[in-house]
């Protein structure tokens, strides 16, 4: 008989053990416990300590409320100008309500995937090839809203897609690389004539103030020798006019046309003298034997200047 009593003092014990593990409830941070009765949906347990009624409600869905990646798989979509291109992309997701999760869907996950892959290919479908690799941003931007638009039924909030690849056919990537030899190409050969022209342009500027600086020089020194011409002309004239003062001066002081009668009459003769020591021809005066009247006619022009 006491034996059976430990016996069921044990059950009893097992069976409250039992009880208070299906009775307490500890819900970690950032995540959702959702709770069905009898089959029903009856409430989501928020993070911590939740009481439960053991046998009659059950925890049907756990939910993580973390941000999600997904790695949705890689698939071929046709360009507007039809080019396949493999797309990959991954996306960013958080639940947002427990319970529609749980219900709204029988696999959200699943449901965003496929979603995902349709709108892709809706969005890629309309843009030419060169834009796909010109407008990622558009591309995330349009299936973000897409997405997040149906997923609001799902209990899901869609964060953000990120395009990881784009991968062109290997004909079109050869001729892609082409294409950019092209371009490199021609931007050198651009490059180098506009550095020829330049070269050019700095030659014929050198050149052309080379020409400028020399006729500066030029005009300089024509200037600065009238500028000395002329000085030497002042100089001579002013020379010769003293020399003509002093002689005039001494003409007039006294026994001065003396001296220059007898300077005039010397000369005159001493050219007659120099005349017949040569043999060129001459005309002479009829009355050359009359020196001293052609030495009275010289004396006489010079009476009459005074």
């Amino acid at each position: 008989m006491q034996f059976s009593f430990g016996t069921f003092a044990l059950v009893i014990f097992i069976i409250a053990l039992v009880f208070v593990f299906k009775t307490i409830n500890v819900v970690p941070q950032q995540h959702a416990w959702v709770v069905e009765r009898l089959g029903k949906y009856h409430a989501t347990l928020a993070p911590g300590l939740n009481i439960v009624v053991p046998f009659i409600d059950r925890i049907a869905y756990k939910h993580s409320l973390k941000e999600i990646p997904l790695d949705v798989p890689p698939q071929v979509c046709i360009t507007r100008d039809n080019t396949q291109l493999q797309v990959d992309g991954i996306l960013y997701f958080q639940v947002t309500d427990a319970m529609r999760a749980s219900y709204g869907s029988s696999n959200y996950i699943a449901a965003i995937t496929q979603l995902a892959q349709t709108t892709l290919r809706s969005v890629i479908g309309k843009m030419e090839l060169d834009k796909t690799f010109e407008e990622r941003d558009h591309i995330n931007t349009t299936i973000v809203n897409a997405i997040d638009e149906s997923a609001a039924n799902w209990g899901v909030k869609v964060l953000r897609y990120e395009i990881k690849d784009l991968t062109p056919p290997a004909e079109i990537l050869h001729a892609m690389q082409r294409q950019i030899t092209a371009e490199r190409e021609k931007r050198a050969l651009i490059a180098a004539s506009e550095g020829r022209r330049q070269e050019a342009i700095n030659i014929a500027s050198g050149e052309r103030e080379a020409q400028i600086a020399r006729s500066e020089g030029e005009k300089q020194a024509a200037i600065n020798r009238a500028q000395g011409e002329a000085t030497a002309i002042v100089a001579l004239a002013e020379a010769s006019s003293s020399a003509l003062r002093q002689v005039g001066d001494a003409i007039r002081s006294p026994g001065g046309i003396d001296a220059v009668n007898l300077r005039v009459a010397e000369h005159y003769v001493d050219a007659f003298g120099k005349l017949a020591k040569t043999n060129n021809s001459i005309i002479v005066p009829a009355d050359l034997g009359d020196m001293s009247g052609l030495i009275a006619s010289a004396l006489q022009i010079v009476k009459s200047q005074r």
